[in-house]
């Protein structure tokens, strides 16, 4: 999946982004219908005053975007989510004092909670980009970095 995307699969279906930066993974699971769906979040919200066309690109908004497209899947149960992602790749932005990888982890976890969606696992922040394998029967989560091996959550 590419950057600003999302995807929803059902059953044994398998997840992938590649070059998640400061970007951020969503994963949203169904444990009982094994039904999931992944975001490449790359901001975290849109600027005010302007439309979304793409709402995988924020945060604030792939939240309910992965929700219904889970719900349309047949997703009836509660919800879970992990995280991966919001490396330090960029100094932090003028006026704001954060950096960009900070703020999205921040935009998705208050998504998330928005949505009642408890996160039960995250492996964000660090310095090092990540590629994530997401398996929707499980929930696994598999990130990859060029700093260690692979960590499942």
């Amino acid at each position: 999946m590419r950057i600003a995307h999302h995807a929803v699969e059902r059953g044994q279906g398998r997840l992938v982004t590649i070059g998640l930066g400061s970007c951020v993974a969503i994963a949203v699971q169904d444990r009982v219908a094994k039904v999931g769906g992944m975001a490449h979040v790359l901001l975290p919200d849109a600027p005010p005053g302007r439309g979304v066309e793409n709402r995988a690109k924020y945060a604030a908004t792939a939240v309910p975007l992965l929700v219904e497209a889970i719900r349309e899947r047949g997703g009836t149960g509660p919800l879970v989510a992990k995280l991966a992602g919001g490396a330090a790749f960029f100094g932090p932005l003028p006026g704001a004092g954060r950096r960009m990888g900070e703020r999205n982890v921040e935009a998705a976890r208050a998504a998330l909670a928005a949505a009642g969606i408890p996160v039960v696992a995250e492996d964000v922040g660090g310095s090092s980009g990540r590629t994530v394998t997401f398996d929707v029967a499980s929930g696994a989560l598999t990130v990859r970095t060029v700093a260690r091996e692979h960590r499942v959550l």
